[in-house]
């Protein structure tokens, strides 16, 4: 599985992006997929996970009811809309897929198998 992620830039407080990843060489709709970051010095953090369908999401406590997790199968590809961003948000965004439907816990980065290269997202303040 590849997977390419973008949509990555500079931004100032408040503002709002949309981060894709499009993935290849597997059946897309039979991934479970996730969003990571991880700033410099800090571990790496789960910022959300979505379903096969796109039924079922999963958000990390620190962007909730900010961030938005959504996929399209048709085209596949996996969002993360950001909004209302702060400066804490500043990371390297990784989307990341999971073949074998390890369960409903997003969370652990280590059920996922396959990891893009990661997009910047830096928040002025």
């Amino acid at each position: 599985v590849q997977l390419q992620a973008s949509g990555g830039g500079l931004v100032q407080a408040g503002d709002s992006l949309r981060l894709s990843c499009s993935a290849s060489g597997h059946t897309f709709s039979s991934l479970v997929m996730g969003w990571f970051r991880q700033a410099p010095g800090k571990e790496r953090e789960f910022v959300a996970g979505i379903s096969m369908t796109g039924l079922t999401q999963s958000y990390g406590d620190s962007v909730k009811g900010r961030f938005t997790i959504s996929r399209d199968n048709s085209k596949n590809t996996v969002y993360l809309q950001m909004n209302s961003l702060k400066s804490e948000d500043t990371a390297a965004y990784y989307c990341a897929a999971d073949p074998y439907y390890s369960g409903t816990n997003y969370v652990d980065s280590r059920r996922y198998t396959y990891w893009g290269q990661g997009t910047q997202v830096t928040v002025s303040s």
